[in-house]
């Protein structure tokens, strides 16, 4: 190794170092989907981050989601999908599909991937230990022909009612990396699809993690002149949501970091899983990959 190099190596060391003393033995949540999910390369540097997260005494905790699996293994059946405010409806029949695609081939997939970079990963639902108890989510559309606004059954799409973490801790002090399907149960067995970003965090929330991450297909959030955030605060995000700077799609992101922050979590980051290890460069670097939005 040439002197160059050598002096960049121990440049990022000595950068993460404090980094990692701060975060030894604290939890991070994070929301894995987008490109990090479906980029051979980068599902391997997410798997590599989350392996040396847990090797230098952080306690990460995986949440995925899986929608564009979910439409294909759809598209093969010959079911077609619908969506209503961007949400799936879900019957049985499609249920039966999301939660084999969610708790079954992405969910062991990741647990392989992370496991094979030489964790100890374990893949859970909401069902396993009472995880996420949940119930039917209802939405409410107002219609042209109708002077009240009509409630719409998305069938098995769920809310969030608890979280018990009891199996989550568990796995967490017992040095595990839980890899968790956002499945929940209601109060007849009965399962429910819920929101990703929703059961991450809530989760975070629960079990009073340092730090919640997004992955997105994105830089982070955005100003009106397209430059990136990179430190905000909840007043901030608040503003900007009321002049239209964060808008459409990143909205629902946004307010689910707004609520983790509110509710304890110490800072929330929507990041960009398109750049290879997004996870630790924005963890243990100065610099980061995306937005930090603090309380």
């Amino acid at each position: 190794m040439d002197n160059n190099k050598a002096g960049h190596v121990v440049k990022v060391l000595s950068e993460a170092l404090p980094y990692i003393q701060k975060l030894n033995g604290k939890t991070i949540v994070i929301k894995y989907g987008g490109n990090a999910m479906t980029d051979e390369a980068l599902k391997i540097g997410f798997a590599r981050d989350i392996v040396l997260l847990k090797q230098v005494g952080v306690n990460p905790v995986v949440v995925h989601g899986g929608g564009p699996q979910i439409g294909k293994l759809l598209e093969r059946v010959g079911k077609e999908s619908k969506f209503i405010d961007g949400m799936r409806v879900t019957d049985q029949e499609t249920m039966d599909i999301v939660e084999m695609v969610l708790g079954g081939l992405v969910n062991k997939s990741i647990v392989t991937m992370i496991n094979q970079q030489g964790g100890r990963a374990v893949g859970l639902t909401g069902k396993d230990g009472s995880l996420i108890r949940a119930k039917k989510m209802h939405i409410t559309q107002k219609t042209a022909e109708l002077d009240v606004p009509e409630i719409i059954d998305l069938g098995h799409v769920g809310e969030i009612d608890t979280i018990d973490p009891s199996v989550v801790s568990m796995l967490d002090n017992n040095k595990f990396i839980p890899v968790i399907a956002p499945i929940g149960v209601g109060e007849n067995g009965e399962s429910y699809n819920i929101n990703a970003d929703l059961v991450a965090g809530k989760l975070a929330t629960v079990l009073g993690a340092e730090k919640l991450l997004l992955l997105t297909n994105t830089a982070g959030i955005l100003d009106k002149q397209e430059k990136l955030l990179t430190g905000i605060d909840a007043r901030q995000v608040e503003e900007y949501i009321a002049d239209g700077t964060i808008h459409g799609g990143m909205l629902p992101k946004v307010n689910c970091a707004l609520d983790a922050v509110k509710s304890g979590v110490k800072t929330a980051h929507i990041i960009d899983g398109r750049v290879p290890h997004a996870v630790l460069l924005e963890l243990l670097t100065d610099e980061g990959v995306g937005t930090l939005i603090k309380g």
